[in-house]
């Protein structure tokens, strides 16, 4: 049976701000998020039946239609009739090495892996854009995985405008295993707290968003100065995470502590990121962290930012190794 592989990007948010309210009752946001070197692989697979069925290796992601990389299946069966009936059902065969649950947008990952992989299997021909289109149905990370690199993210976070592409830094993760922040909670709880700060008019927004196109992120980025973009990371999102959930605060210091160039967390969390000055420092941050907090749950990676999205498994060990470090 024919199939491909592909590899599937986590993501960081650079930069996260909650604009305001959009009327389809999700948040006005403005991103800078960047595709990292810690990859899930998903492979797609003919099956010679009428089926989509999805296979995994970790336990705790459903594998029924409620997983992203199921609905981008069943999207494409739906948008691609005939395309479907001429090569039949799939396999999806996920990899994971992307915590679960984790802001890191695994999710959303194989979502888009799936998504190219049966352009690719089902010989559509489509653009990255149409490609994009159909991620967007899926949800609000899916476009950015798709094409990755270093990106600015509007709307619902669906709108992607390519930007400069950073050069590889290194990029040290840590997260306590059993711990999850429900997206959903985290947004509904930053409206609760802070609506009042919400810009309402589309010439109030549009401000906004020129507002930070010619701020100090975008300058860093521009410039290609990691340490000014290490400088200016934000998350709108920590306001209502950290509080409400200690440990991350606590794990967020650490990194502080241990001299990252700046630390953040990622999305709604609960992961927390550091960019390094160097790839050693980067393994003495993560040493760090490991002996500074005696938990046999904190798991941390020493990863890198990469200048793209999903792509076919070649795998070199520049794009695709990663450490991880367990204790």
């Amino acid at each position: 049976m024919r199939s491909y592989t592909l590899l599937a990007p986590a993501k960081i948010n650079l930069y996260l701000e909650i604009v305001g309210d959009r009327p389809d009752g999700y948040h006005e946001l403005v991103m800078v998020m960047q595709s990292i070197a810690l990859c899930d692989q998903v492979e797609v697979r003919a099956n010679g039946t009428e089926a989509i069925r999805l296979f995994c290796d970790h336990p705790l992601v459903p594998t029924d239609p409620t997983n992203l990389a199921y609905r981008a299946a069943e999207l494409m069966r739906q948008a691609f009739p005939e395309a479907f009936g001429r090569y039949g059902g799939v396999d999806i065969i996920l990899q994971k090495h992307i915590p679960v649950g984790a802001g890191l947008a695994g999710g959303s990952g194989n979502a888009a892996a799936v998504l190219v992989g049966l352009d690719l299997l089902w010989k559509l021909g489509l653009t990255q854009d149409e490609v994009q289109d159909l991620g967007a149905q899926i949800g609000s990370d899916v476009p950015f995985c798709i094409s990755g690199g270093t990106a600015l993210a509007t709307g619902r976070g669906e709108k992607i405008d390519s930007m400069p592409t950073l050069k590889s830094f290194p990029v040290v993760l840590a997260k306590y295993r059993p711990l999850s922040v429900a997206t959903a909670w985290a947004y509904k709880a930053y409206r609760q707290q802070f609506h009042d700060s919400y810009l309402c008019t589309p010439e109030d927004l549009e401000c906004r968003r020129q507002q930070l196109h010619s701020g100090p992120m975008m300058a860093a980025i521009a410039q290609g100065d990691i340490h000014q973009v290490a400088q200016h990371l934000h998350n709108d999102l920590e306001k209502v995470v950290l509080p409400a959930y200690p440990t991350v605060a606590h794990l967020r210091q650490h990194f502080q502590e241990a001299g990252c160039l700046g630390a953040m967390m990622s999305g709604s969390g609960p992961t927390v990121f550091g960019i390094a000055a160097s790839p050693t420092e980067a393994t003495a941050i993560a040493h760090h962290l490991t002996e500074a907090i005696a938990n046999p749950e904190l798991d941390v990676w020493v990863t890198h930012a990469i200048g793209k999205g999903v792509h076919l498994a070649e795998p070199s060990p520049s794009e695709t190794a990663f450490h991880s470090t367990h204790r």
